[in-house]
Protein backbone atom coordinates (compact mmCIF):
# COMPACT_ATOMS: atom_id res chain seq x y z
CA UNK A 1 0.00 0.00 0.00
CA UNK A 2 1.36 3.40 -0.99
CA UNK A 3 1.59 6.10 1.65
CA UNK A 4 2.26 9.77 1.00
CA UNK A 5 3.40 12.55 3.29
CA UNK A 6 1.61 15.90 3.12
CA UNK A 7 4.42 17.63 1.24
CA UNK A 8 4.54 14.78 -1.30
CA UNK A 9 0.86 15.09 -2.28
CA UNK A 10 1.23 17.90 -4.88
CA UNK A 11 3.75 15.71 -6.74
CA UNK A 12 1.46 12.69 -6.47
CA UNK A 13 -1.43 14.64 -7.96
CA UNK A 14 0.64 15.61 -10.98
CA UNK A 15 1.82 12.03 -11.44
CA UNK A 16 -1.78 10.83 -11.36
CA UNK A 17 -2.72 13.30 -14.07
CA UNK A 18 0.21 12.11 -16.18
CA UNK A 19 -0.89 8.51 -15.71
CA UNK A 20 -4.46 9.35 -16.72
CA UNK A 21 -3.34 11.12 -19.88
CA UNK A 22 -1.22 8.12 -20.85
CA UNK A 23 -4.20 5.82 -20.36
CA UNK A 24 -6.46 8.05 -22.47
CA UNK A 25 -3.91 8.47 -25.26
CA UNK A 26 -4.79 6.65 -28.47
CA UNK A 27 -3.71 6.78 -32.10
CA UNK A 28 -6.37 9.41 -32.74
CA UNK A 29 -5.86 11.41 -29.54
CA UNK A 30 -2.29 12.40 -28.76
CA UNK A 31 -1.54 13.87 -25.33
CA UNK A 32 2.24 13.54 -25.61
CA UNK A 33 2.90 17.29 -25.53
CA UNK A 34 0.70 17.71 -22.44
CA UNK A 35 2.38 14.75 -20.79
CA UNK A 36 5.85 16.22 -21.40
CA UNK A 37 4.77 19.56 -19.91
CA UNK A 38 3.36 17.87 -16.82
CA UNK A 39 6.45 15.68 -16.44
CA UNK A 40 8.67 18.76 -16.59
CA UNK A 41 6.44 20.52 -14.07
CA UNK A 42 6.49 17.48 -11.74
CA UNK A 43 10.29 17.21 -11.94
CA UNK A 44 10.70 20.90 -11.08
CA UNK A 45 8.19 20.65 -8.25
CA UNK A 46 9.96 17.60 -6.84
CA UNK A 47 13.34 19.37 -6.97
CA UNK A 48 11.89 22.47 -5.32
CA UNK A 49 10.20 20.55 -2.53
CA UNK A 50 13.04 18.18 -1.70
CA UNK A 51 15.74 20.85 -1.83
CA UNK A 52 13.94 22.87 0.85
CA UNK A 53 12.83 20.28 3.41
CA UNK A 54 13.03 21.29 7.05
CA UNK A 55 14.34 18.96 9.74
CA UNK A 56 10.89 17.70 10.74
CA UNK A 57 10.02 16.85 7.15
CA UNK A 58 13.30 14.94 6.83
CA UNK A 59 12.43 13.08 10.01
CA UNK A 60 9.10 12.13 8.47
CA UNK A 61 10.92 10.88 5.37
CA UNK A 62 13.26 8.80 7.55
CA UNK A 63 10.14 7.15 9.01
CA UNK A 64 8.29 6.76 5.70
CA UNK A 65 6.24 3.54 5.66
CA UNK A 66 7.46 2.67 2.16
CA UNK A 67 11.13 3.37 2.92
CA UNK A 68 13.43 0.37 2.33
CA UNK A 69 14.21 -1.64 5.46
CA UNK A 70 17.17 -3.92 6.19
CA UNK A 71 15.72 -6.95 4.42
CA UNK A 72 15.13 -4.82 1.32
CA UNK A 73 18.81 -3.90 1.26
CA UNK A 74 19.76 -7.52 1.94
CA UNK A 75 17.74 -8.67 -1.07
CA UNK A 76 19.11 -5.95 -3.37
CA UNK A 77 22.76 -5.89 -2.28
CA UNK A 78 23.73 -9.33 -0.96
CA UNK A 79 23.36 -12.94 -2.08
CA UNK A 80 23.18 -16.29 -0.26
CA UNK A 81 21.44 -14.73 2.73
CA UNK A 82 21.19 -17.04 5.76
CA UNK A 83 19.41 -15.65 8.82
CA UNK A 84 20.44 -16.60 12.34
CA UNK A 85 17.76 -16.72 15.04
CA UNK A 86 17.83 -16.52 18.82
CA UNK A 87 20.28 -15.39 21.50
CA UNK A 88 20.70 -18.91 23.00
CA UNK A 89 19.36 -17.54 26.24
CA UNK A 90 15.74 -16.32 25.98
CA UNK A 91 14.23 -16.12 22.48
CA UNK A 92 14.55 -14.67 19.00
CA UNK A 93 13.94 -10.95 18.45
CA UNK A 94 12.35 -10.17 15.06
CA UNK A 95 13.10 -6.45 15.48
CA UNK A 96 16.79 -7.09 14.80
CA UNK A 97 17.68 -9.41 11.93
CA UNK A 98 21.11 -11.02 11.88
CA UNK A 99 22.81 -13.45 9.57
CA UNK A 100 25.43 -14.17 6.94
CA UNK A 101 25.53 -13.40 3.23
CA UNK A 102 27.90 -12.60 0.38
CA UNK A 103 28.79 -9.22 -1.08
CA UNK A 104 29.86 -9.88 -4.67
CA UNK A 105 30.90 -13.36 -3.64
CA UNK A 106 32.72 -12.35 -0.47
CA UNK A 107 31.22 -13.77 2.76
CA UNK A 108 30.15 -11.28 5.41
CA UNK A 109 27.83 -10.76 8.37
CA UNK A 110 24.75 -8.53 8.13
CA UNK A 111 22.88 -7.05 11.08
CA UNK A 112 20.03 -4.56 11.00
CA UNK A 113 16.81 -3.27 12.48
CA UNK A 114 13.64 -4.38 10.74
CA UNK A 115 10.35 -2.48 10.94
CA UNK A 116 7.00 -3.60 9.60
CA UNK A 117 4.75 -2.14 6.92
CA UNK A 118 1.26 -3.30 7.89
CA UNK A 119 -0.15 -3.51 11.41
CA UNK A 120 0.47 -7.23 11.82
CA UNK A 121 4.11 -6.99 10.76
CA UNK A 122 4.71 -3.85 12.83
CA UNK A 123 3.55 -5.66 15.95
CA UNK A 124 5.63 -8.74 15.04
CA UNK A 125 8.74 -6.59 14.51
CA UNK A 126 7.91 -4.49 17.59
CA UNK A 127 8.10 -1.37 15.40
CA UNK A 128 11.84 -1.93 14.96
CA UNK A 129 12.58 -1.57 18.70
CA UNK A 130 14.82 -4.43 19.89
CA UNK A 131 14.68 -6.20 23.23
CA UNK A 132 17.88 -7.31 25.03
CA UNK A 133 17.78 -10.66 23.25
CA UNK A 134 18.04 -8.82 19.93
CA UNK A 135 21.29 -7.16 20.93
CA UNK A 136 22.62 -10.42 22.36
CA UNK A 137 21.76 -12.17 19.09
CA UNK A 138 23.60 -9.42 17.20
CA UNK A 139 26.66 -9.82 19.41
CA UNK A 140 26.57 -13.58 18.89
CA UNK A 141 26.73 -13.06 15.10
CA UNK A 142 29.45 -10.39 15.41
CA UNK A 143 31.63 -12.76 17.43
CA UNK A 144 31.10 -15.52 14.87
CA UNK A 145 32.07 -13.10 12.10
CA UNK A 146 35.22 -12.12 13.97
CA UNK A 147 36.13 -15.75 14.49
CA UNK A 148 36.03 -16.36 10.73
CA UNK A 149 37.50 -13.00 9.72
CA UNK A 150 34.32 -11.71 8.05
CA UNK A 151 33.45 -8.02 7.63
CA UNK A 152 30.31 -6.84 9.41
CA UNK A 153 27.66 -4.61 7.82
CA UNK A 154 25.14 -2.99 10.18
CA UNK A 155 21.96 -1.22 9.05
CA UNK A 156 20.43 1.14 11.59
CA UNK A 157 16.73 2.07 11.53
CA UNK A 158 15.10 2.26 14.96
CA UNK A 159 13.39 4.86 17.14
CA UNK A 160 15.29 3.28 20.03
CA UNK A 161 15.57 0.18 22.18
CA UNK A 162 12.27 -1.14 23.55
CA UNK A 163 11.63 0.46 26.99
CA UNK A 164 9.17 -2.16 28.28
CA UNK A 165 9.25 -3.66 31.77
CA UNK A 166 10.20 -7.09 30.45
CA UNK A 167 13.10 -5.64 28.48
CA UNK A 168 14.38 -3.84 31.57
CA UNK A 169 14.02 -6.98 33.69
CA UNK A 170 16.09 -8.96 31.18
CA UNK A 171 18.89 -6.37 31.21
CA UNK A 172 18.29 -3.92 28.36
CA UNK A 173 20.93 -1.46 29.58
CA UNK A 174 23.48 -4.24 30.16
CA UNK A 175 22.92 -5.71 26.70
CA UNK A 176 23.45 -2.33 25.04
CA UNK A 177 26.52 -1.54 27.15
CA UNK A 178 28.06 -4.93 26.41
CA UNK A 179 27.57 -4.46 22.69
CA UNK A 180 29.28 -1.05 22.83
CA UNK A 181 32.27 -2.55 24.59
CA UNK A 182 32.53 -5.65 22.44
CA UNK A 183 32.02 -3.84 19.12
CA UNK A 184 34.82 -1.42 20.00
CA UNK A 185 37.23 -4.36 20.20
CA UNK A 186 36.25 -6.32 17.07
CA UNK A 187 39.26 -7.11 14.88
CA UNK A 188 37.31 -7.15 11.60
CA UNK A 189 35.95 -4.24 9.50
CA UNK A 190 32.64 -2.88 10.77
CA UNK A 191 30.65 -0.60 8.44
CA UNK A 192 27.46 1.00 9.73
CA UNK A 193 24.76 2.59 7.57
CA UNK A 194 21.95 4.65 9.10
CA UNK A 195 19.13 4.00 6.64
CA UNK A 196 16.21 5.58 8.48
CA UNK A 197 16.04 6.52 12.15
CA UNK A 198 19.12 6.33 14.33
CA UNK A 199 17.60 6.60 17.79
CA UNK A 200 19.74 6.83 20.92
CA UNK A 201 21.41 3.75 22.49
CA UNK A 202 19.07 1.47 20.61
CA UNK A 203 20.88 2.51 17.43
CA UNK A 204 24.36 2.88 18.88
CA UNK A 205 24.34 -0.69 20.20
CA UNK A 206 24.93 -1.87 16.61
CA UNK A 207 26.65 1.28 15.33
CA UNK A 208 30.18 1.28 16.74
CA UNK A 209 31.89 1.00 13.38
CA UNK A 210 35.11 1.86 11.59
CA UNK A 211 32.94 3.72 9.10
CA UNK A 212 29.52 5.20 9.82
CA UNK A 213 27.44 6.22 6.81
CA UNK A 214 24.07 7.97 6.62
CA UNK A 215 21.45 7.97 3.91
CA UNK A 216 20.61 11.47 2.71
CA UNK A 217 17.17 11.54 4.35
CA UNK A 218 18.01 9.59 7.50
CA UNK A 219 18.27 11.07 11.01
CA UNK A 220 20.57 10.32 13.95
CA UNK A 221 20.01 11.67 17.46
CA UNK A 222 20.19 10.89 21.18
CA UNK A 223 16.40 10.97 21.41
CA UNK A 224 13.37 11.25 19.14
CA UNK A 225 11.97 14.76 18.56
CA UNK A 226 8.75 13.80 20.34
CA UNK A 227 10.66 12.42 23.32
CA UNK A 228 12.80 15.54 23.47
CA UNK A 229 9.70 17.76 23.34
CA UNK A 230 8.03 15.76 26.11
CA UNK A 231 11.06 16.29 28.38
CA UNK A 232 11.72 19.94 27.57
CA UNK A 233 8.17 21.26 27.25
CA UNK A 234 6.04 18.43 28.60
CA UNK A 235 4.38 18.40 25.18
CA UNK A 236 5.19 15.63 22.69
CA UNK A 237 3.33 17.47 19.93
CA UNK A 238 6.19 19.97 19.71
CA UNK A 239 8.28 17.42 17.83
CA UNK A 240 8.86 19.77 14.87
CA UNK A 241 10.35 22.40 17.20
CA UNK A 242 12.53 19.78 18.90
CA UNK A 243 13.74 18.46 15.54
CA UNK A 244 15.13 21.89 14.69
CA UNK A 245 16.91 22.07 18.04
CA UNK A 246 18.34 18.54 17.80
CA UNK A 247 19.95 19.14 14.38
CA UNK A 248 19.50 15.47 13.58
CA UNK A 249 19.68 15.32 9.76
CA UNK A 250 22.49 13.75 7.75
CA UNK A 251 23.81 17.17 6.68
CA UNK A 252 23.76 18.35 10.31
CA UNK A 253 25.69 15.30 11.50
CA UNK A 254 28.16 15.57 8.61
CA UNK A 255 28.91 19.18 9.58
CA UNK A 256 30.27 17.95 12.93
CA UNK A 257 33.17 16.48 11.00
CA UNK A 258 33.85 13.35 13.07
CA UNK A 259 30.62 11.42 13.66
CA UNK A 260 29.92 10.05 10.17
CA UNK A 261 32.13 9.37 7.17
CA UNK A 262 29.76 9.79 4.24
CA UNK A 263 26.26 10.91 3.31
CA UNK A 264 24.85 8.54 0.69
CA UNK A 265 22.73 10.32 -1.92
CA UNK A 266 19.18 9.06 -2.38
CA UNK A 267 16.96 9.14 -5.47
CA UNK A 268 15.09 12.43 -5.80
CA UNK A 269 12.05 12.08 -3.57
CA UNK A 270 13.71 9.65 -1.17
CA UNK A 271 14.79 6.01 -1.14
CA UNK A 272 11.16 4.83 -1.08
CA UNK A 273 10.62 6.17 -4.62
CA UNK A 274 13.34 3.88 -6.02
CA UNK A 275 14.47 1.20 -3.53
CA UNK A 276 16.64 -0.57 -6.11
CA UNK A 277 18.38 2.66 -7.08
CA UNK A 278 18.96 3.47 -3.42
CA UNK A 279 20.45 0.00 -2.85
CA UNK A 280 22.83 0.52 -5.77
CA UNK A 281 24.18 3.67 -4.12
CA UNK A 282 24.52 1.93 -0.75
CA UNK A 283 26.34 -1.03 -2.27
CA UNK A 284 28.76 1.28 -4.05
CA UNK A 285 29.62 3.01 -0.77
CA UNK A 286 29.93 -0.26 1.18
CA UNK A 287 32.37 -1.69 -1.35
CA UNK A 288 34.46 1.48 -1.40
CA UNK A 289 34.83 1.66 2.38
CA UNK A 290 35.40 -2.08 2.73
CA UNK A 291 38.25 -1.93 0.22
CA UNK A 292 39.88 0.84 2.26
CA UNK A 293 39.46 -0.99 5.56
CA UNK A 294 40.87 -4.19 4.09
CA UNK A 295 44.25 -2.42 4.04
CA UNK A 296 44.30 -2.33 7.87
CA UNK A 297 45.31 -5.13 10.23
CA UNK A 298 43.08 -6.30 13.06
CA UNK A 299 44.98 -4.18 15.58
CA UNK A 300 44.80 -1.15 13.30
CA UNK A 301 41.05 -1.60 12.84
CA UNK A 302 40.53 -1.58 16.61
CA UNK A 303 42.75 1.48 17.06
CA UNK A 304 41.09 3.34 14.18
CA UNK A 305 37.64 2.65 15.63
CA UNK A 306 38.80 3.76 19.08
CA UNK A 307 40.28 7.00 17.82
CA UNK A 308 37.18 7.70 15.72
CA UNK A 309 34.85 7.62 18.70
CA UNK A 310 37.32 9.38 21.01
CA UNK A 311 37.42 12.27 18.53
CA UNK A 312 33.71 12.87 19.10
CA UNK A 313 34.38 14.10 22.64
CA UNK A 314 35.23 17.76 23.24
CA UNK A 315 36.37 19.07 26.61
CA UNK A 316 35.95 22.76 27.32
CA UNK A 317 38.24 24.12 29.99
CA UNK A 318 37.25 27.42 31.52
Amino acid sequence: MQFYLDFEKPIVELERKIKELREFSTENVDFSSDIKKLEKKAAKLRDDIFSNLNRWQRTQLARHTNRPYTLDYVNNIFTDWFEVHGDRNFRDDPALICGFARLDGEPCAVIGHQKGRDTKEKVYRNFGMPNPEGYRKALRVMKMAEQFGLPIFCFVDTPGAFPGIGAEERGQAEAIARNLREMAALSVPVIVTVTGEGGSGGALAVAVGNRVLMMEYSVYAVISPEGCAAILWNDGTKGPVAAEALKLTASDIASLGCVIDEVIAEPVGGAHTDPVGAAVQVKKSLKKHLAELRELSGEELVEQRYQKFRAMTLVAEG
